[in-house]
C-alpha cells in the first residue's frame, strides 16, 4: 500500500470514539499521533492522549490509571467537572483496564499509553503498552471501555 493511501485508510476507520480512542493509543511516534488527532477531529470527535507506567501493585496502579485519565479530560476540556462526565470516565476506565489487566502479575511493570476520544453522547478510553516480570518479558496488551455520558 503507498504511504499516500494510509491516511485515508486511517480515517475510513474511526467510526466511533472506541476506534478512535484505540487508534491514538497504538500510535507509536508523536507524527503518527499528530496525524491520528488530526484525522479524529475531522470526524467531529474530541480527544486526548497521556502516559503512565509503573510497578502493578493494584490499588496504587489502578489509582494512577484513574488519575491519569480524569486529570487529562479535565485540562483538555475533553469533559467537565460535572458529576455525568466523571461518572462515565471512570467507568470506560475500568472497562479497559479489566480488559488490560486481567491476568497480570502484581509485582509486573507497566508502561500505558492512554486515549480518551468523545463525542456528544459516548466516551472512550483506550490503554495499550507493555508489561513484564523481567525486562527482558515485555508483551504488549489492550483494554478499551466505552460508556455513556
Amino acid at each position: 500500500m503507498a504511504a499516500s493511501t494510509v491516511p485515508g485508510f486511517l480515517e475510513s476507520s474511526i467510526v466511533s470514539p472506541g476506534t478512535a480512542a484505540m487508534m491514538l493509543a497504538l500510535t507509536q511516534t508523536i507524527y503518527d499521533e499528530d496525524l491520528a488527532k488530526k484525522l479524529v477531529a475531522k470526524k467531529g470527535l474530541k480527544a486526548v492522549v497521556t502516559e503512565v507506567g509503573g510497578k502493578t501493585i493494584f490499588d496504587d496502579f489502578n489509582d494512577r490509571i484513574n488519575r491519569a485519565v480524569i486529570g487529562a479530560c479535565l485540562n483538555s476540556g475533553l469533559i467537565e467537572k460535572k458529576s455525568n462526565d466523571i461518572h462515565a470516565v471512570i467507568h470506560a476506565t475500568e472497562e479497559a483496564k479489566k480488559g488490560l489487566l486481567v491476568s497480570v502479575s502484581t509485582s509486573a511493570s507497566l508502561a500505558l499509553k492512554i486515549a480518551v476520544s468523545r463525542n456528544e453522547h459516548w466516551i472512550a478510553v483506550a490503554l495499550f503498552g507493555k508489561s513484564a516480570l523481567h525486562y527482558m518479558t515485555n508483551h504488549e496488551r489492550a483494554g478499551l471501555g466505552v460508556m455513556h455520558i
